[in-house]
């Protein structure tokens, strides 16, 4: 890998981040302005926004340990810079999807600074058995870490075959 690939593609991944980072942060902005914690705005039969405060971790899971999950999300975005910064045999892709998964996640862990909590609002309606509410910086990791399961069992599938 040149240099100048691996400087575009830190430069996609810095982009990608803070991208990701300042709408996620717009929208937790916007819904502590607009709703206070347990409001509810019905956007259409489908979409909810409901203004809560997940003090634990994914799903809600230990609450209380909000600065645990933020302490582990800072560790992992450091080991993923360092990640990129060190391999050889980084794909343009990975620069992308790591740059949504950094920018989500950091903006969680900003959220965690800045309200003392991870501010969700995302509710969705309709499906059964689920209740969860969550953010946009939670969709973004999805948006990230989506692409790379699938390219990483894509690339192993045909690495066995050859």
């Amino acid at each position: 890998m040149t240099e100048d690939y691996k400087r575009q593609g830190f430069q996609r991944f810095t982009f990608i981040s803070v991208l990701i980072l300042a709408v996620s942060q717009l929208g937790s902005y916007l819904v502590t302005r607009q709703l206070s914690i347990g409001e509810t705005l019905v956007v259409t039969e489908f979409l909810h926004l409901t203004h809560i405060r997940n003090l634990g971790g994914v799903f809600g899971v230990f609450q209380g340990q909000g600065w645990f999950f933020g302490l582990i999300s800072a560790a992992l975005i450091v080991a993923l810079i360092l990640y990129l910064w060190k391999s050889r045999e980084v794909q343009p892709y990975e620069f992308v999807c790591f740059g949504f998964i950094a920018g989500g996640g950091g903006s969680n862990v900003l959220d965690r600074l800045v309200y003392g909590s991870v501010v969700d609002f995302i509710n969705v309606q309709g499906i059964p058995y689920w209740h969860y509410i969550f953010n946009t910086a939670d969709v973004m990791v999805h948006v990230g870490l989506w692409p790379l399961i699938f390219m990483s069992l894509r690339q192993a599938r045909n690495e066995s075959r050859t």
